[in-house]
Formats: C-alpha cells, structure tokens, sequence
C-alpha cells in the first residue's frame, strides 16, 4: 500500500472509530462509570478524533509530497500516539486498574513528537514560483 493510501485510509478508519467509541460513552457507559471515569473516555475520543484528522491531513499532505518523510514518520507518531494516549485511558475506564495510566504519558510525547515532525515538514516546503505553476513547466 503507497504512504498517502495507507495514511489516508488509517485516518478514516480512526474517525468511524472515534464516532464508534464516542457513542458508546456517551450511551453504554454513562450509568456504569464514574463521572471522572466518563470524563477520561470524553479526553480519549477528542484526542482519537483530533489525531484522525491529522493522520488525514498527512496522507493529503503525502498525495502532493509522497517522499516527504517527516510527514510519514508524523503520522506514524500520531497513531502510536492514539493507541497509548487514547488507547490505555480506554482500558483505564473499562477496568479501573490505575497503573495503566502510567502509559498515557508515553502517548502524549508521541502526539507532541507528529505535530513537532509536521512542524520540521513545513518548515522544509518550498512554494512553487509562478513560473512553475504555468501549464508545461513541469
């Protein structure tokens, strides 16, 4: 599977999920948690929806830079981030065992590192000049 596909098609999958997750909070869970508990499944799915759009967003990027590998690595970092971030507050709220979330820590500097990774990204793209739009000048 080519980058922007496989990037592309991650984030997708990570918003039906984020959709998915969010509902049974909101309807499977609300009279068997806590409040804080629903409260921490609230954080997960923001942050699982959030980073779904930028996984999106990197496999738009990958769709017009498909060697760019700063945007590949900042996806990855974005779905490893998502599966320990979101991923143990999850299990955190399903079976109250608090040494789980000693791994949310590890999933939040991975967020930090894609958004670092797409910082470094953009910082390297260079415009194309107006001579090089014009049709031909490729």
């Amino acid at each position: 599977m080519n980058r922007p596909r496989l990037w592309l098609t991650t984030g997708a999958a990570c918003g039906f999920v984020t959709v998915a997750l969010g509902a049974f909070g909101a309807h499977g869970l609300r009279d068997l948690v806590s409040p804080e508990r629903l409260a921490n499944w609230a954080t997960a799915t923001d942050y699982l929806g959030l980073h779904a759009i930028a996984i999106l967003a990197c496999g738009l990027w990958l769709l017009q830079r498909p060697d760019d590998r700063l945007v590949h690595r900042a996806a990855g970092a974005f779905l490893v981030g998502i599966l320990l971030f979101s991923g143990s507050l999850f299990a955190l709220v399903l079976t109250n065992q608090r040494a789980i979330g000693m791994i949310t820590p590890m999933g939040g500097l991975l967020l930090l590192a894609g958004w670092g990774l797409l910082v470094a990204g953009a910082r390297g793209v260079r415009m194309r000049s107006a001579a090089d739009s014009r049709p031909g000048a490729d």
